[in-house]
């Protein structure tokens, strides 16, 4: 298994690690996964993230590149802004989601999740072969962070010296913390404010022991998936996948109305099935893969469930048969065998 430049550190606090994609990952530290969500959902936490596909996108014809690529219109980012996007397949589904930032007029780096990272390394070079652009991989030459919660700006403002609240969300500036060089972007994955922290590989622990000395809690991959579902935030691989149209879901304020590769796949495909949120009316954890039902008939099937650790209730996300996604339908979960019952609900899961 590969392992980010953090890895000595997850073992020295004796991290619970697991293959992740092909990487030796925390998936949660000694205080247990509740533990870590609730420190950033209140306070901050921190997150080795070094696994995720950095792909730089440069070269004359780098925004047009894009637009065609990607779902989202990476011409309307100005330089030092990022956006969500989406790389489609030609069959109505997808490749991957990820993070496009803009460094330069001509200069973009595209974030991949880990398990995509190979594919749409691929698919972006072979789409670039005819076109004045180049497609690198730096996945490796760059460590990365995640600082999230509450107090996450100012615990980064202190270690700067900058004042970080005034970069505003999705956008990016270069500061200095413990003496290393960084760029930080505030963007994120939790449903809380933060900053993604960009730094050399060598810098990685002494930035990380600065910022968990000013109090931020280490996160592990549990929590982040706790976390990411309890904001409305999809997972590839469980919401979304090679087979799932995007425009089928409540991230379809993605899909521009541009040329784009996949498009005619993604315009035929019919939406005879619709991404909901789920939330349990009783006990129960909803899994990846049980059955949702509609009077006892089966009617979708759930993507991916958990107890809340802030609300305490069991939320799920689910595939559902159109009609049945608007927030109120009721319908059930079987769980065990067992009918549990369920209601369709806005999101994000938690609201204050």
């Amino acid at each position: 298994m590969k392992k980010t430049p953090l890895h000595d550190v997850h073992v020295a606090l004796n991290a619970r690690l697991v293959d992740f994609a092909g990487w030796e990952m925390p998936i949660q530290y000694p205080g247990g996964i509740n533990e870590e969500h609730v420190a950033v959902r209140n306070s901050c936490g921190i997150f080795d993230v070094s696994h995720m596909g950095q792909l730089r996108i440069s070269g004359p014809e780098a925004v047009p590149f894009l637009q065609y690529a990607l779902l989202n219109d990476a011409g309307r980012l100005r330089e030092g802004r990022a956006h969500y996007s989406m790389i489609a397949n030609d069959r109505g589904g997808l490749i991957d989601d990820v993070y496009v930032y803009r460094e330069a007029a001509d200069v973009f780096t595209i974030v991949t999740n880990a398990a995509n990272h190979d594919a749409a390394t691929a698919h972006l070079q072979s789409l670039a072969e005819d076109r004045d652009v180049t497609v690198n991989d730096e996945t490796e030459t760059r460590a990365v962070m995640a600082v999230q919660g509450p107090e996450a700006i100012s615990l980064l403002s202190g270690l700067t010296g900058e004042d970080l609240s005034a970069v505003r969300k999705n956008a990016s500036a270069a500061a200095e913390l413990a003496g290393e060089p960084v760029q930080l972007t505030r963007t994120g994955y939790t449903g809380e404010d933060g900053f993604e922290v960009y730094c050399a590989p060598g810098a990685a622990r002494t930035i990380w022991e600065a910022i968990t000395a000013a109090g931020a809690t280490p996160c592990g991959l549990g929590a982040r998936d706790t976390l990411r579902l309890e904001a409305g935030f999809p997972l590839f691989g469980n919401e979304l996948t090679a087979d799932s149209n995007p425009l089928c879901t409540p991230m379809a304020w993605v899909v521009k109305d541009k040329d784009h590769y996949g498009r005619e796949a993604l315009e035929r495909t019919d939406c005879d099935r619709v991404l909901a949120a789920l939330e349990l009316g009783q006990r129960g954890i909803p899994r990846n893969g049980y059955r949702i039902l509609k009077d006892g008939e089966e009617a979708g099937t759930v993507t991916s469930g958990t107890i809340s650790p802030l609300t305490r209730r069991a939320i799920a996300f689910g595939w559902v048969a159109k009609g049945l996604e608007e927030p109120g339908t009721s319908l059930d979960i079987e769980i065990r065998g067992q009918p549990v019952a369920a209601t369709v609900v806005k999101l994000p899961f938690a609201r204050e």
